[in-house]
């Protein structure tokens, strides 16, 4: 699959599919609470998606039965929704969403901690977020792939967290999952010269012991070997001419960082 480079038009609609997104993110981790089942959680969320004219873009893809990934404490990615599993004080949630906006995709993670975390689990959370910005400072034209995972990478193993190996971050435009493949740690090979119009989801997935990770007997759920904790942050972002432009950032957590 070539990686398809966007024209101004189509980044404006990215760029709008990104600010909804960023909405919703925002509005649903202010509701997360103990007791909460994952399921409300997901109902809560596409709710959100559809009051903005939206499609939830991970509904159905591939057979996956929800449109928000929630996946708690060593669950990694792509969590299934359930009427039976309740959030309590000291977990770490992560949830995954993104939505269609006339054609085009936004996808954008974030990790919460619910109540009173653990010190680790709040390491956790703040270096998975400080590895994604670390990893874009080198998301610009005429760097590599590798040049994003190198910055990932660093700045978790030099707090004694690993990067999980066997998922990758992609492209993305009008469909969910496009080229090129984005991993988050040093290969051999330096991956595609990144130019401007390129439009990529980046999302590092961290461990907070061994990189190694297991799919449950669902399929869909990704979970730590060792049971440890895993946290995870994504946003979709464009290469533009002197940088980057993150899409899928809310301005309230924008003045946060800044």
């Amino acid at each position: 699959m070539p990686i398809t480079i966007k024209s101004p038009h189509e980044i404006e609609l990215m760029r709008t599919a990104g600010q909804l997104l960023a909405k919703v993110h925002y509005e649903l981790g202010k509701e997360l609470k103990e007791g909460m089942t994952t399921k409300e959680i997901d109902r809560l969320g596409e709710e959100m998606i559809r009051s903005y004219g939206c499609i939830p873009n991970f509904l159905n893809y591939n057979g996956y039965p929800a449109s928000i990934c929630v996946s708690v404490n060593n669950e990694v990615v792509h969590g299934i929704p359930s009427e039976k599993r309740r959030i309590k004080n000291g977990d770490i949630v992560s949830l995954d969403a993104g939505l269609i906006y006339k054609g085009y995709h936004s996808d954008a993670a974030r990790t919460h901690g619910i109540g009173e975390v653990s010190e680790e689990a709040r390491k956790l959370m703040d270096v998975t977020k400080e590895s994604f910005f670390e990893g874009i400072k080198n998301a610009k034209p005429g760097k590599h792939l590798v040049d994003i995972a190198r910055g990932i990478q660093t700045c978790a193993e030099k707090n004694h967290f690993s990067v999980v190996r066997d998922l990758t971050g992609h492209g993305i435009g009008t469909s969910l999952h496009e080229a090129p493949e984005i991993p988050n740690f040093v290969r051999r090979k330096r991956g595609v010269r990144l130019q401007p119009g390129m439009t990529l989801a980046i999302e590092p997935m961290i461990n907070a012991g061994a990189y190694d990770v297991w799919w449950m007997d669902d399929d869909w759920t990704v979970v730590t070997r060792d049971g440890k904790l895993s946290a995870h942050y994504e946003n979709t972002i464009v290469i533009t001419e002197d940088g980057c432009e993150i899409l899928t950032m809310h301005p309230e957590e924008q003045e946060s960082i800044l």
